[in-house]
């Protein structure tokens, strides 16, 4: 893994590292018990070639809580160091993770947390994930499906330095986990998503980082966003937004055509409402289509629409939040609801339309 970057390295390792394993099978008769765990599991052609007496226990329900603390083990243990703690926010911070079975905590967090007693990115500050950020974004990966991502089940039981991709590597390391299963005829589907808050948080606040490569510029901007949502101010949220946009280096945009993409702007804006920790729904569907974002704040509801356009706003995207009614599936959850459509241009890099209007008082 210190080496995932140097291909040509990382194989070698990766044959030496097979010769060490092949001698299991040969000495098959002379074992009880043999444990292997890591962080990413390889798979069985590459590293464990010949080695078919294995048991994988990965994704296994009767397994699934070995490696974390369940709530009840939670509450019971450190029954004395609970008073005064918010549980729900707890559980919301730091449990999540699954393998088909119950959703346990990171037991780094956790006893870091009732030592510190403040809600911290501990286990992430311990290293950050560059090969995985640089990853996304050389795939061009639409970042909000991480709210909601499928896979199957090839795809995330092994991992090969190869050819990487995203979905086993975020799935291995901890930054997706289990949510749901599916059947889909003989296939098994599963969705991913982010365990808790933490991770959620931190892996925004770091692609945020990648993009920028100003540091204190993106820490100014996720302050004036939130003062933004905090007094309701919507032109001090464009501002903000296209200073982001504007801070991004001339060249790194000469290297890459991300910015053609709708994608890649929609997903500057998850990033900075999630790094915020705030409510964030993506493409959403409604009778009429699918939402592109929904933000709520304070009972405050604001539904996103992103267009590309060339050089000039063309009024598309707020018009196609009023004409396909997306705003009527929030009526109920919502005291307000704002619709804001903001449309970028490919040549000038940056927002040339940011229009709202409130819906529902």
């Amino acid at each position: 893994l210190d080496n995932i970057e140097k291909k040509e390295t990382a194989i070698e390792i990766r044959e030496e590292l097979k010769n060490f394993y092949s001698v299991l099978k040969d000495a098959d008769p002379y074992l009880k018990f043999v444990f292997i765990t890591g962080v990413t599991k390889f798979s069985k052609v590459s590293l464990f070639s010949g080695l078919n007496n294995l048991k994988d226990i990965t994704i296994h329900p009767e397994y699934a809580t070995i490696c974390g603390y369940t709530q009840e083990e939670f509450e019971k243990v450190f029954a004395d160091r609970l008073e005064g703690l918010d549980l729900e926010e707890v559980r919301h911070w730091y449990n999540g993770y699954s393998w088909l079975g119950e959703p346990v905590y990171n037991p780094f967090d956790i006893l870091l947390f009732l030592d510190f007693r403040e809600f911290r990115p501990y286990w992430f500050e311990t290293g950050t994930p560059t090969f995985l950020i640089k990853l996304l974004y050389e795939r061009r990966f639409f970042i909000p499906e991480l709210e909601r991502l499928e896979a199957g089940e090839n795809l995330i039981s092994s991992f090969d330095v190869d050819y990487i991709e995203p979905e086993p590597l975020l799935f291995q390391t901890g930054y997706l986990s289990i949510k749901e299963i599916k059947k889909r005829g003989p296939r098994v589907i599963y969705r991913l998503s982010y365990p808790n808050l933490e991770v959620k948080m931190s892996l925004s606040d770091h692609l945020l980082s990648w993009y920028t490569r100003v540091s204190g510029e993106k820490e100014r901007n996720l302050d004036r966003i939130y003062l933004a949502l905090e007094a309701n101010d919507l032109e001090k949220m464009k501002e903000a937004f296209r200073r982001f946009f504007a801070s991004i280096p001339h060249d790194w945009y000469r290297k890459t055509e991300l910015h053609h993409y709708e994608g890649f702007y929609a997903s500057i804006f998850y990033c900075y409402f999630t790094a915020l920790g705030v409510e964030v729904r993506v493409e959403e569907a409604v009778s009429h289509g699918r939402l592109d974002m929904a933000v709520m704040f304070d009972g405050r509801c604001y539904l996103f629409e992103f267009k590309v356009v060339e050089l000039e706003p063309e009024g598309r995207a707020l018009e196609q939040l009023r004409v396909r009614g997306y705003h009527e599936k929030y009526v109920d959850r919502c005291q307000k609801i704002y619709l804001v459509g903001v449309e970028f241009s490919k040549k000038a890099r940056n927002i040339v339309g940011f229009e709202w209007e409130v819906v529902g008082d």
